[in-house]
Parts: C-alpha cells; sequence; structure tokens
C-alpha cells in the first residue's frame, strides 16, 4: 500500500479503539435477549452488563502505566487478540450466564488495557495538531465503537434467526480488518522515564484542583448519563414494536451523539465549560426522564437519548481534555487510566438502579439524578486547569 493510500497513523490506532469498544458494548444491545430467550432476571443481565467494569478498571490501572514504560504498541497487539477471544467466549456461553460472565470479564480486560494507552498513543501521533486534538479524536473512536456494536447487535438479534449468536459476528469481521490496519501502527521513540518523578507527579496531578473538582466528581457521569438512557430509562414504557432493535437504536443514537457533539464541545475551549455543560444537558434528560415514567410516552425516549448522549460526548472529552492539559507526557496513559476507572464507574448505574427501584419509583429516582448532576456543575466550574509538559 503507498504511503499516500495508507492510513494516517493516529487513525490506525483510532480504529484499533473502535474495534475495541465495538466489542465492549454489542452486548448492551442483548440484554432483552437474554431476558426473553434464557430467561434471566432483569438483575442478572444489569449485572452482566456493569460486570464488565469490574476487568476493566484494573487493567486500565495496571496496563497503563505498563504502556508508559515499555510502550503502546507491545500493549495493544495482545488487546486486539483479547478482544476476539471474548466475543468468541460470549458466542460460546449464549445460555450460560457463568460463562457469558466471563467473556464480559474478557471484554472489560481487553477494554481497559486498551483505552487508556490507546488514547495516549493519538495524542502522541496528534501532537502536530492543535491543543485537545489527540483527546477529541481518542474520544470520538471511543464513542463510535461504543454506539455502533449495539446498534447492528440489535438489528441483527431482532430480524436475523440465532439472537445469541449471530449478533457477534459482525465484531469478529471488523476485528479482521482492524488488526491489519493497526497491528504495525507507528509509535513515536520511547524516551527515558524516571520512575520515580512519574510516580511523585502523578500523585501531584491527583491531588490537584483540576482532578479533585473537574475529573473525580464528574467523570462517573460519562458512562452513569449514556447507560441510564438505553439500559433504565426503557424499562419505565413498554416498547411494543422491534424491543430489541429500538435497545440498540437507543444505545446507538446515544453514544452516538456523543461523537456528534465533540465538536461543539471544541468551541467551547475550556474544559470546565465542556463538563459542566454536559452535566446540564444530563440533568435535562433525567427530567426528560420524569416525563417519561409518570407519561409512558415511549416516543420521549430518543429526546432523553439524544441529550443524556450529549452528557456523555462533552463529559468525556473535557475530562480527556483536562488530563491532557494536566499530564506530563510521560504519565499520561497512567492518568488517562485513572480517569478511564472512574468513568467506567456509571455502568454500575443501571444495576444500582434496577436495585433502587425497589424502594424508590421511577419518577424519584430520574428527580435524585437529575438534582445530584446540577449540584455537580458548580463543583466543575471551581476546576482550575494549568498546563504542564
Amino acid at each position: 500500500m503507498s504511503s499516500r493510500l495508507a492510513p494516517a497513523p493516529w487513525f490506525r490506532v483510532a480504529a484499533a479503539m473502535f474495534a475495541v469498544g465495538w466489542g465492549a458494548n454489542q452486548f448492551a444491545a442483548m440484554l432483552l435477549v437474554y431476558r426473553d430467550e434464557d430467561g434471566f432476571s432483569g438483575e442478572a443481565v444489569t449485572g452482566l452488563f456493569g460486570a464488565y467494569a469490574i476487568g476493566l478498571i484494573p487493567a486500565l490501572l495496571i496496563v497503563g502505566p505498563i504502556s508508559d514504560r515499555i510502550g503502546r504498541r507491545r500493549v495493544m497487539r495482545p488487546v486486539l487478540v483479547l478482544s476476539v477471544a471474548a466475543t468468541i467466549v460470549l458466542i460460546v456461553g449464549g445460555h450460560s450466564l457463568a460463562v457469558l460472565l466471563l467473556g464480559r470479564l474478557m471484554a472489560g480486560v481487553a477494554s481497559g488495557a486498551a483505552f487508556a494507552p490507546g488514547s495516549a498513543w493519538i495524542k502522541e501521533l496528534s501532537a502536530d495538531r492543535p491543543g485537545g486534538t489527540g483527546a477529541r479524536r481518542a474520544a470520538l473512536a471511543l464513542s463510535a465503537g461504543f454506539g455502533s456494536g449495539p446498534l447492528v447487535a440489535g438489528v441483527v438479534a431482532q430480524w436475523l434467526p440465532a439472537p445469541t449468536l449471530l449478533p457477534y459476528l459482525p465484531h469478529l469481521v471488523l476485528m479482521v480488518v482492524v488488526v491489519a490496519i493497526a497491528w504495525h501502527a507507528p509509535e513515536p521513540p520511547a524516551r527515558p522515564v524516571d520512575h520515580s518523578r512519574q510516580g511523585r507527579e502523578v500523585a501531584s496531578v491527583l491531588r490537584s484542583r483540576p482532578f479533585l473538582l473537574g475529573i473525580l466528581f464528574t467523570a462517573p457521569w460519562v458512562f452513569g448519563a449514556a447507560s441510564t438512557s438505553f439500559a433504565t430509562i426503557p424499562t419505565f414504557v413498554e416498547i411494543g414494536v422491534a424491543p430489541i432493535a429500538v435497545t440498540g437504536a437507543l444505545c446507538g443514537l446515544t453514544l452516538w451523539t456523543g461523537v456528534l457533539v465533540q465538536p461543539f464541545g471544541k468551541r467551547l475551549g475550556d474544559p470546565r465549560r465542556i463538563i459542566a455543560t454536559g452535566l446540564l444537558a444530563a440533568a435535562l434528560g433525567l427530567a426528560v426522564g420524569v416525563v417519561i415514567a409518570r407519561t409512558g410516552q415511549e416516543l420521549l425516549l430518543p429526546v432523553a437519548a439524544l441529550l443524556l448522549g450529549t452528557a456523555y460526548g462533552l463529559v468525556l472529552v473535557g475530562g480527556l481534555t483536562t488530563i491532557e492539559q494536566v499530564a506530563h507526557r510521560d504519565d499520561l496513559a497512567s492518568l488517562n487510566a485513572v480517569f478511564y476507572s472512574l468513568t467506567y464507574l456509571g455502568f454500575a448505574a443501571p444495576l444500582l438502579s434496577t436495585l433502587a427501584l425497589r424502594s424508590v419509583s421511577p419518577t424519584g429516582l430520574m428527580v435524585i439524578g437529575a438534582a445530584v448532576a446540577l449540584v455537580t456543575i458548580p463543583v466543575a466550574l471551581a476546576a482550575r486547569v494549568t498546563r504542564t509538559g
């Protein structure tokens, strides 16, 4: 392939993140499938959905710093293989809760091992572009993968046979293409790293005002808002036509909205404003959830998805931009790992909501969530970002 026709180096890494994100979130469209086909309870399927974070968060915290030391490509190659293996396990375990749990944990490990090093790698390959470009490219790749996987899986599961098998095949085909694109993606020359300095600087960032106010209290809203859109609010109504496809479409709409709003986030400039705007969108989306719960109007589901998808995209790109601004280059993957770990706490939202709904009404649940989002806005605005090397 001529260099003129070859994908840009950053795009090759973005393709890997897109594919791993697809594999991680294709399961979101399958919640109704396993409930209907296998008779799993609502708690069981939302537990499987959230169990992904159990594998993801340790992998993020362990592999991110490792990639700072040994390089991005040496980490990403086995991750691509693991993403394929996770999907194969989900296919094999179509009727076994234990095997499905294993597949979700494997998908979580693959995601955790990919997203922090991948985000840092894209930032390094975007060094010739204006500040924030790398963060936006990484967020776009991640969001596009998360949105496309369940959209395709939902359509396949709704209208094709073997609904616990065929929805996973598109990811396997995609991985064949992506491995060819990403396997030899270039990475900047490794630089000597002072690990004692690195530890001190990472700890310093974690104690800083931008992290404590701008990241710690806001990052869980990334996937908390998104997962509430397609895994919690739709349970407030009866979806009469093609419920599996509709669930997948809501997931796709939520996450692709997150992709499309990111250029708007760029125009906001200051990451504090980006995050605060995202939190406002989350509060509005949950307010629509109140109306859905009280009226049963399923036609409002896309409105909630658009607003909560906006929240997802803006808080994600605002957080990544904050990390990019406060991190030393050698610490970028380590700090991205911490950020992503906090975002993925939001995957617990559907399970926590399912449990909370035993004692709180859907309206009450949405009101509480909207109030928390609004209270968090002044906290995010109080953060102050200072650039580092």
